[in-house]
Protein backbone atom coordinates (compact mmCIF):
# COMPACT_ATOMS: atom_id res chain seq x y z
CA UNK A 1 0.00 0.00 0.00
CA UNK A 2 1.30 3.01 -0.95
CA UNK A 3 1.86 6.46 1.31
CA UNK A 4 0.07 8.95 -0.71
CA UNK A 5 -1.69 8.66 -4.07
CA UNK A 6 -2.36 11.12 -6.42
CA UNK A 7 -5.93 12.30 -7.27
CA UNK A 8 -6.17 12.62 -11.27
CA UNK A 9 -9.69 12.98 -12.44
CA UNK A 10 -12.54 14.98 -11.21
CA UNK A 11 -14.54 11.08 -11.13
CA UNK A 12 -12.15 10.09 -8.11
CA UNK A 13 -13.28 13.53 -6.39
CA UNK A 14 -16.79 13.07 -6.35
CA UNK A 15 -16.35 9.74 -5.19
CA UNK A 16 -14.57 10.69 -2.24
CA UNK A 17 -16.43 13.54 -1.46
CA UNK A 18 -19.76 10.80 -0.92
CA UNK A 19 -19.84 10.24 2.95
CA UNK A 20 -20.26 7.02 2.90
CA UNK A 21 -17.74 5.96 0.43
CA UNK A 22 -15.02 7.92 2.30
CA UNK A 23 -15.90 6.03 5.71
CA UNK A 24 -15.76 3.00 3.51
CA UNK A 25 -12.43 4.07 2.25
CA UNK A 26 -11.10 4.62 5.54
CA UNK A 27 -11.68 1.40 7.37
CA UNK A 28 -10.54 -0.20 4.05
CA UNK A 29 -6.74 2.00 4.64
CA UNK A 30 -6.68 -0.22 8.13
CA UNK A 31 -7.00 -3.55 6.60
CA UNK A 32 -8.17 -5.70 3.65
CA UNK A 33 -12.21 -6.82 4.31
CA UNK A 34 -14.52 -8.96 2.05
CA UNK A 35 -18.02 -7.17 1.30
CA UNK A 36 -19.60 -9.39 4.01
CA UNK A 37 -17.53 -8.23 6.39
CA UNK A 38 -18.18 -4.43 5.37
CA UNK A 39 -21.38 -5.42 5.30
CA UNK A 40 -21.79 -6.41 9.05
CA UNK A 41 -19.62 -3.51 10.18
CA UNK A 42 -21.83 -1.02 8.47
CA UNK A 43 -25.34 -2.99 8.93
CA UNK A 44 -26.11 -2.78 5.23
CA UNK A 45 -26.60 -4.86 2.50
CA UNK A 46 -24.16 -6.80 0.41
CA UNK A 47 -25.69 -5.46 -3.05
CA UNK A 48 -25.53 -1.95 -1.38
CA UNK A 49 -21.88 -2.73 -0.15
CA UNK A 50 -20.82 -4.32 -3.38
CA UNK A 51 -22.34 -1.35 -5.42
CA UNK A 52 -19.79 1.25 -3.47
CA UNK A 53 -16.99 -1.17 -3.87
CA UNK A 54 -16.99 -1.23 -7.59
CA UNK A 55 -17.09 2.60 -7.75
CA UNK A 56 -14.03 2.97 -5.20
CA UNK A 57 -12.45 0.24 -7.16
CA UNK A 58 -13.40 1.38 -10.78
CA UNK A 59 -11.93 4.80 -9.73
CA UNK A 60 -8.66 2.68 -8.47
CA UNK A 61 -8.95 3.69 -4.83
CA UNK A 62 -9.35 0.23 -3.67
CA UNK A 63 -7.70 -2.95 -5.18
CA UNK A 64 -8.68 -6.91 -4.40
CA UNK A 65 -5.46 -7.99 -2.48
CA UNK A 66 -6.17 -11.77 -1.82
CA UNK A 67 -8.99 -14.27 -2.95
CA UNK A 68 -9.98 -16.81 -0.21
CA UNK A 69 -12.51 -19.75 -0.91
CA UNK A 70 -14.80 -20.61 1.85
CA UNK A 71 -17.93 -23.40 1.33
CA UNK A 72 -17.51 -23.17 -2.17
CA UNK A 73 -17.99 -19.22 -2.28
CA UNK A 74 -14.77 -16.79 -3.08
CA UNK A 75 -13.84 -14.16 -1.07
CA UNK A 76 -12.62 -11.07 -2.37
CA UNK A 77 -10.65 -8.80 0.02
CA UNK A 78 -10.64 -5.14 -0.79
CA UNK A 79 -8.11 -3.41 0.21
CA UNK A 80 -7.50 0.92 0.13
CA UNK A 81 -4.63 1.59 -2.80
CA UNK A 82 -3.15 4.53 -0.49
CA UNK A 83 -3.02 5.39 3.54
CA UNK A 84 -3.69 9.07 1.91
CA UNK A 85 -4.72 10.67 -1.28
CA UNK A 86 -3.94 14.33 -2.20
CA UNK A 87 -5.09 15.76 -5.38
CA UNK A 88 -3.39 16.68 -8.18
CA UNK A 89 -2.45 20.25 -9.29
CA UNK A 90 -4.64 19.55 -12.53
CA UNK A 91 -8.18 19.65 -10.57
CA UNK A 92 -7.50 22.63 -8.88
CA UNK A 93 -10.44 24.16 -10.90
CA UNK A 94 -12.48 22.08 -9.02
CA UNK A 95 -12.40 23.62 -5.66
CA UNK A 96 -15.73 22.52 -4.34
CA UNK A 97 -15.29 18.73 -4.95
CA UNK A 98 -12.00 19.06 -3.47
CA UNK A 99 -12.90 20.58 -0.65
CA UNK A 100 -15.94 18.50 0.28
CA UNK A 101 -13.80 15.31 -0.12
CA UNK A 102 -11.16 16.47 2.18
CA UNK A 103 -14.02 17.51 4.84
CA UNK A 104 -15.40 14.14 4.54
CA UNK A 105 -12.42 12.16 5.20
CA UNK A 106 -12.34 14.46 8.12
CA UNK A 107 -15.14 13.88 9.29
CA UNK A 108 -15.24 10.23 8.88
CA UNK A 109 -11.75 10.13 10.90
CA UNK A 110 -13.15 12.09 13.94
CA UNK A 111 -15.57 9.49 13.85
CA UNK A 112 -13.42 6.23 13.94
CA UNK A 113 -11.22 7.89 16.49
CA UNK A 114 -14.06 8.38 18.59
CA UNK A 115 -14.73 4.74 18.35
CA UNK A 116 -11.20 3.85 19.05
CA UNK A 117 -11.52 5.53 22.61
CA UNK A 118 -14.87 4.38 22.94
CA UNK A 119 -13.44 1.07 22.66
CA UNK A 120 -9.89 1.52 24.70
CA UNK A 121 -9.12 -0.67 27.88
CA UNK A 122 -9.54 1.02 31.06
CA UNK A 123 -6.16 0.57 31.94
CA UNK A 124 -5.25 2.82 28.97
CA UNK A 125 -7.65 5.87 30.68
CA UNK A 126 -6.84 5.12 34.50
CA UNK A 127 -4.45 8.39 35.49
CA UNK A 128 -2.86 7.39 38.93
CA UNK A 129 -0.61 10.43 39.12
CA UNK A 130 -2.26 13.46 39.75
CA UNK A 131 0.00 15.46 38.20
CA UNK A 132 -1.45 18.74 36.67
CA UNK A 133 1.97 18.44 34.40
CA UNK A 134 -0.13 16.70 31.21
CA UNK A 135 3.06 15.64 29.83
CA UNK A 136 3.26 13.08 33.07
CA UNK A 137 0.01 11.50 31.67
CA UNK A 138 0.08 8.00 30.06
CA UNK A 139 -2.55 9.30 27.55
CA UNK A 140 -2.05 12.40 25.06
CA UNK A 141 -5.37 14.80 24.93
CA UNK A 142 -5.30 17.93 24.33
CA UNK A 143 -7.02 20.82 22.21
CA UNK A 144 -4.74 23.91 20.81
CA UNK A 145 -5.53 27.13 19.11
CA UNK A 146 -2.91 29.27 17.49
CA UNK A 147 -1.96 32.37 15.07
CA UNK A 148 0.51 31.48 12.36
CA UNK A 149 1.48 31.90 9.08
CA UNK A 150 1.08 29.38 6.13
CA UNK A 151 4.62 28.82 5.87
CA UNK A 152 4.90 28.60 9.67
CA UNK A 153 2.51 26.02 9.66
CA UNK A 154 4.13 23.90 7.33
CA UNK A 155 7.55 23.98 8.80
CA UNK A 156 6.26 23.16 12.21
CA UNK A 157 3.98 20.40 10.79
CA UNK A 158 7.59 18.85 9.17
CA UNK A 159 8.90 18.73 12.18
CA UNK A 160 5.77 17.14 13.45
CA UNK A 161 6.08 14.52 10.82
CA UNK A 162 9.48 13.83 11.61
CA UNK A 163 8.72 13.67 15.66
CA UNK A 164 6.24 10.79 15.06
CA UNK A 165 8.86 8.58 12.59
CA UNK A 166 11.31 9.23 15.03
CA UNK A 167 9.34 7.75 17.91
CA UNK A 168 8.11 4.24 15.43
CA UNK A 169 11.88 3.96 14.74
CA UNK A 170 13.00 3.37 18.41
CA UNK A 171 10.54 0.75 18.79
CA UNK A 172 11.73 -0.95 15.53
CA UNK A 173 15.45 -0.76 17.04
CA UNK A 174 14.57 -1.65 20.39
CA UNK A 175 11.55 -4.25 19.83
CA UNK A 176 10.69 -3.90 23.71
CA UNK A 177 8.72 -6.88 25.10
CA UNK A 178 6.82 -3.97 27.20
CA UNK A 179 5.79 -2.11 24.13
CA UNK A 180 2.22 -1.30 23.65
CA UNK A 181 0.18 0.15 20.94
CA UNK A 182 -0.70 3.78 21.04
CA UNK A 183 -3.26 5.38 18.22
CA UNK A 184 -2.83 9.07 17.42
CA UNK A 185 -4.97 11.17 15.88
CA UNK A 186 -3.80 14.44 14.52
CA UNK A 187 -5.90 17.34 13.24
CA UNK A 188 -4.89 21.16 12.12
CA UNK A 189 -6.98 23.16 10.23
CA UNK A 190 -7.78 27.04 9.97
CA UNK A 191 -10.76 27.64 11.32
CA UNK A 192 -12.97 31.17 10.51
CA UNK A 193 -12.83 32.60 14.56
CA UNK A 194 -11.28 31.40 17.53
CA UNK A 195 -12.73 29.08 20.09
CA UNK A 196 -10.97 29.99 23.23
CA UNK A 197 -10.72 33.14 24.76
CA UNK A 198 -7.18 34.74 24.12
CA UNK A 199 -5.75 35.37 27.93
CA UNK A 200 -4.76 38.17 29.50
CA UNK A 201 -1.44 39.39 30.04
CA UNK A 202 -2.04 38.81 34.06
CA UNK A 203 -2.45 34.97 32.89
CA UNK A 204 0.35 34.38 30.46
CA UNK A 205 2.68 36.04 33.11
Amino acid sequence: MKDIQLLTTHEQLKTLSDPFRSQLLLRLMEKSMTGQQLSEVFDLSRARIHYHLKELEKNDLVHIVKKEEKNGIVQKFYQSVSRGFVADRSLLPHTEEMSESIRQMMINMLDRSQRRVLSAPEEALHEGTGSQDPTDWKYLSASFEFKATEADFKAWQKKYFALMEELSDIQKQTQSPDAKTYYFHSLGIQVDEPLFEKKSEEEES
